[in-house]
C-alpha cells in the first residue's frame, strides 16, 4: 500500500498576557487554529488592554494514511484537537520569543512532544471544518489492520541450564548453595 499524504494550512494563534509572578513578565499561550489561513508572521489579531493575540505564523497540517488510527483517536477524544509546538527563539535578532514549529493531528505525535517538555506545546481545540477534514480522510485512507497474537513455539527451553556457573567444571549442584558449616567456621 502506497503512502498518502494530505496538507492544509493552518494558522497559529497565539496569546500574550502579563505574567503573574515576577520571575515571568509575560504568558504565553496558544489558543487557537485557523484552517485555511494564509501567510502571517507574529500579525496582531486583536488586543484587550494588555492582552494580545497574534497570528504567529502558518504552518502545513500534513495528514498520513500511516496514521489514520492516531486521527481516529483524537475524532473519538471529548474535545478533538490538534497539538502544536513551538520552540524558543535562539535568533537574537527575534522579536518574539517563540517560533511555531509544528502542528500535528495525531495525538500520539503530540503526546511524544509534550513528554520532551521541551519549548511551548499546547493542545488547541479543532475547528469544525477542520475535523471534518481530518475524517473524510481517515474514511478514504483507513485500513483495519486484524490484530494477531503471537504464538509461542513449541521447543522446550527448559530441558537445559544455562546460567549456572561455569560450563567447564562439572557440578551437581547449584553454584549458589550456602557453605557449609556455620558463621565464622572458615572454609564451606
Amino acid at each position: 500500500m502506497a503512502l498518502v499524504r494530505a496538507s492544509i494550512p493552518v494558522g497559529i494563534v497565539v496569546r500574550k498576557t502579563p505574567g503573574v509572578t515576577r520571575w515571568a513578565a509575560w504568558a504565553w499561550k496558544v489558543v487557537a487554529v485557523l484552517p485555511g489561513a494564509g501567510p502571517a508572521e507574529w500579525r496582531e489579531l486583536r488586543r484587550e488592554g494588555d492582552a494580545v493575540e497574534y497570528h504567529a505564523a502558518t504552518l502545513p497540517l500534513e495528514l498520513f494514511s500511516t496514521d489514520t488510527e492516531a486521527y481516529q483517536v483524537a475524532l473519538a477524544s471529548k474535545i478533538p484537537g490538534v497539538v502544536v509546538v513551538l520552540r524558543e527563539n535562539t535568533d537574537p535578532e527575534g522579536d518574539m520569543p517563540w517560533v511555531p514549529t509544528l502542528v500535528t493531528a495525531s495525538p500520539y505525535e503530540g503526546q511524544d512532544y509534550m513528554d520532551s517538555g521541551d519549548g511551548l506545546i499546547e493542545q488547541v481545540p479543532m475547528p469544525l471544518g477542520l475535523m471534518a477534514w481530518v475524517r473524510d480522510f481517515v474514511l478514504e485512507h483507513h485500513v483495519d489492520e486484524p490484530f494477531i497474537k503471537r504464538k509461542r513455539d513449541r521447543k522446550r527451553v527448559d530441558l537445559v541450564e544455562d546460567g549456572k556457573g561455569d560450563a567447564r567444571i562439572r557440578q551437581m549442584a547449584d553454584v549458589y548453595r550456602a557453605p557449609r558449616g556455620g558463621l565464622g567456621q572458615g572454609e564451606s
